[in-house]
């Protein structure tokens, strides 16, 4: 078991981060403190949110590229619905954004299973929309911090037993989602639906619905998100969150799901995150100019692809031996 953890991704993805800080820290000390560290999670919280829902849709062979046009128009509608309502409760807000984005994610579902309709060309399709809608709705204008409520801005930032709501939230997720990948039937159906849909089909599964509820799950976690930026940021504009879907799916390659599908875990997409979170954040405590980020970001996943690629396919889950064989 010792052998397997050390030569799998999450090990070495956690030896990468760590080296990382190792080196930050011999230049700015003050980087590892505790205090600095809960900041760099709650930096990367939203990016671990939408890698989880991410790394669903991968898994099932598909592709989100619309999770960030989500954010931002689940987090303009509910920051619009705060100036009429100033007064709605936070659970609501979030019940709302919760909805939304759900909705948006279905939109993505129902066009890939039903008119099948590849999924990246499905997911830029209402990227754009998405966006245009955003436009349409504010005509174009910003959502600023004096027209917020207190209690709209304020939940994200609320401190916990040392952390902000924001990275409980993200936790939390973490939790649910390795529960729903390791110990549910829709988590074991991803999986089958990805490695080997013509296999799933002679269990039962139907290929379509369960792509289709992995994108409803991904819109889901990309509302709740978009409330939570909006809020902690205080601004909502059209270009919010602008290219940020292309960070989820690096995250989610880089701590090893198979853009093949079948292949994927919540702790490579976690500590995935986790690695251009931090990243992000180091670069320019050593001075370094935050384009090395791009290079950076960018080799990784040159090299993470290129593991995935060498990796035996044996590796990744295999639940449907017995179908296969009847296949």
């Amino acid at each position: 078991m010792i052998k397997r953890f050390v030569a799998s991704r999450e090990a070495i993805l956690l030896v990468a981060i760590l080296a990382l800080l190792v080196l930050v820290a011999s230049r700015c000390p003050g980087f590892v403190a505790p205090a600095n560290l809960a900041n760099v999670f709650n930096d990367t919280a939203p990016l671990i949110i939408l890698a989880l829902g991410q790394m669903v849709v991968i898994v099932t062979r598909c592709i989100d590229l619309s999770v960030a046009a989500n954010l931002a128009l689940t987090g303009m509608v509910v920051a619009m619905i705060n100036t009429v309502a100033p007064g709605l409760p936070v659970f609501v807000i979030l019940a709302v954004a919760l909805m939304l984005g759900a909705a948006l994610g279905a939109v993505n579902g129902l066009l890939v299973w039903k008119l099948d309709i590849p999924p990246i060309v499905v997911t830029l399709g209402t990227m754009t929309i998405f966006r245009g809608v955003i436009f349409l709705i504010s005509d174009g204008k910003w959502i600023n911090a004096h027209e917020m409520s207190a209690h709209f801005t304020a939940f994200p930032r609320m401190q916990l037993l040392g952390l902000p709501v924001l990275s409980w939230i993200a936790i939390a997720m973490v939790v649910l989602f390795f529960v729903l990948i390791t110990r549910t039937a829709l988590g074991r159906a991803f999986f089958a639906v990805g490695g080997n849909p013509h296999a799933a089909v002679y269990t039962g599964i139907d290929v379509g619905r369960t792509q289709f509820f992995a994108f409803v799950l991904s819109g889901a976690l990309a509302g709740i998100t978009g409330y939570l930026w909006v809020a902690r940021y205080a601004v909502a504009y059209v270009d919010i969150a602008g290219g940020f879907e292309l960070e989820v799916v690096a995250a989610c390659v880089i701590g090893g799901v198979s853009i093949a599908g079948g292949i994927g875990s919540v702790g490579g997409a976690l500590l995935g995150a986790l690695f251009l979170g931090v990243v992000k954040n180091a670069l320019p405590v050593v001075n370094i100019s935050p384009f090395w980020q791009l290079a950076i970001s960018g080799s990784a996943i040159i090299i993470a692809v290129a593991m995935n690629a060498r990796a035996s396919r044996r590796k990744g889950r295999v639940i449907l031996k017995q179908a296969e064989h009847l296949a």
